[in-house]
């Protein structure tokens, strides 16, 4: 079974991450965006797999446990012979992924609570809500309805073309469920830390997605290459609040990224579809092989039992 091991564990992230680095730049980033937040969590899901197949491996070469399922723990400890240390690494991990996944799930069930709660608080005042705050900052606020968040320091800096690309890029995000990517790919590097530069470049990928989606409406690249790049310079420091809730995907979120989104809009779009067939082909040899990985813990248990 280490071959296993070998490729969920610890060659199908990698292989994630190598794609992601070769052609997330080279496909259009709405494409790419959804195909590396899936095929992240494909892969760490897959792995999560494989390392539960392991533990309970562990719990199998327990003399009690053998027992008591009438099978022979010597037979199933024989299996990783020569890597005796895989089966509780791979219990220990198990472990701790449950741990930070029930972690995760709760914040972001608490987070999401609050996002609704906070839209509807909003009142009737239509999609896009200004709050009196002289920070700088716009926001998607995901909740039944979705809202805008633009605070009066963003509505002042900008002139009323780049305020109409700022509530594009930010309805695009309320339009394509953007917080859902980035949802995905972050659980997914909390289950397999090979997969946070995934998670990383998804963030990036659902802000051009946003970027284009605003060029698209405005007809202009550059317009909007500049309105970026002028509320990340006036965003301040600390982004604005709205009764406690930060912004879940802000316009001068991550300002590091930002000469990279104002440099790929000042460029040609990118076009190229037929690649998007590398991460998904990823995703699902990484499923069958998890399959078969499961299959061989029966097997090897019923050989155990023979």
């Amino acid at each position: 079974m280490f071959d296993h091991f070998v490729v969920s564990v610890v060659a199908a992230p990698l292989v994630v991450l190598l794609a992601v680095w070769l052609l997330a730049d080279r496909l259009r980033p709405d494409l790419a965006a959804r195909a590396f937040a899936w095929s992240a969590i494909v892969a760490a899901v897959s792995s999560a797999l494989n390392l539960l197949s392991f533990a309970l491996k562990a719990l199998a070469e327990i003399p009690a446990i053998a027992r008591a399922g009438d099978w022979s723990y010597q037979v199933v400890l024989d299996d990783t012979a020569h890597v005796p240390w895989v089966s509780w690494f791979s219990f220990a991990w198990t472990v701790f992924i449950v741990a930070a996944v029930i972690w995760q799930v709760l914040r972001h069930s608490r987070a999401m609570r609050s996002a609704y709660r906070e839209a509807e608080l909003l009142g009737a005042g239509g999609e896009v809500v200004i709050v009196p705050d002289q920070r700088v900052d716009a926001f998607a606020l995901p909740g039944k309805p979705g809202r805008i968040v633009v605070t009066r320091g963003m509505r002042d800096a900008l002139d009323e073309t780049q305020y109409a690309a700022v509530i594009a890029h930010e309805r695009a995000h309320l339009a394509h469920n953007h917080q859902r990517l980035v949802w995905l790919a972050s659980l997914a590097a909390v289950i397999h830390p090979a997969l946070i530069p995934v998670a990383r470049k998804v963030k990036f990928l659902v802000e051009r997605a946003a970027d284009e989606h605003a060029a698209r409406e405005l007809g202009d690249r550059g317009k909007v290459a500049k309105a970026i790049g002028l509320a990340a310079l006036a965003a301040s420091a600390r982004p604005a609040v709205v009764n406690g809730v930060g912004p879940l995907t802000a316009v001068s979120a991550a300002p590091g990224v930002m000469p990279g989104r104002v440099r790929a809009l000042l460029g040609p779009g990118q076009v190229r579809r037929w690649q998007i067939v590398v991460p998904a082909a990823l995703a699902l040899g990484t499923l069958i092989w998890t399959g078969e990985c499961v299959y061989d813990l029966f097997e090897l248990l019923a050989l155990a039992s023979g």
